[in-house]
């Protein structure tokens, strides 16, 4: 007899992190709720009017003007603890810096086809004699030796942002390029 599955196949997160563990029929493998929401939005239509983590995945196919998504910081946060395992505090920071952005262009940029999560109203947040008060652009900073994880956190983010991503190789702006590596 098989034992039930104690990971989940697809986040490798333990049954104890996670609400619910949905076993295979063998036993062998299993699937975390959270990536069961996820595999959802890749299958259903994206107007089905079922509201999950599909509707933060997947764009929504609209013939007017596209309307800018933003999440919350727990939202993004969530979503990148579905792909990547460990570096929370990086998640954390990565997340929080994101909203910030988003914040920052709906205010700044007076943008008006957006729509938030339940809950959050960007544009009634600052009172009114705040109103003339600019938002300062930050950066983040991906630092950390090669397979630590930067490039993951990137792509993950910018899938679940359905925003562009490219990578360029700057091995010949530096000496060393990779570790172990010589450019010449």
């Amino acid at each position: 007899m098989a034992k039930d599955a104690v990971f989940c196949s697809f986040c490798g997160r333990h049954a104890s992190q996670v609400k619910k563990l949905i076993s295979s029929p063998g036993g062998d493998a299993g699937i975390c709720v959270d990536c069961l929401k996820i595999c959802q939005g890749m299958i259903q239509p994206p107007n089905a009017g079922i509201h999950s983590v599909s509707s933060e995945v997947a764009p929504k196919e609209t013939k007017e003007q596209p309307k800018l998504k933003i999440l919350s910081p727990q939202s993004i946060n969530s979503v990148l603890d579905a792909y990547i395992i460990g570096q929370e505090q990086a998640k954390k920071t990565l997340s929080v810096a994101v909203y910030n952005h988003y914040k920052r262009l709906v205010c700044q940029k007076g943008i008006e086809h957006f729509e938030c999560e339940p809950g959050l109203n960007l544009t009634s947040q600052l009172p009114d004699d705040l109103s003339e008060v600019e938002i300062e652009k930050s950066n983040v900073l991906f630092i950390g030796p090669t397979g630590s994880g930067k490039t993951l956190l990137a792509r993950t983010l910018a899938r679940v942002l359905n925003v562009p991503f490219a990578i360029a190789d700057a091995t010949t702006l530096t000496e060393a390029g990779y570790v172990g590596e010589d450019v010449e």
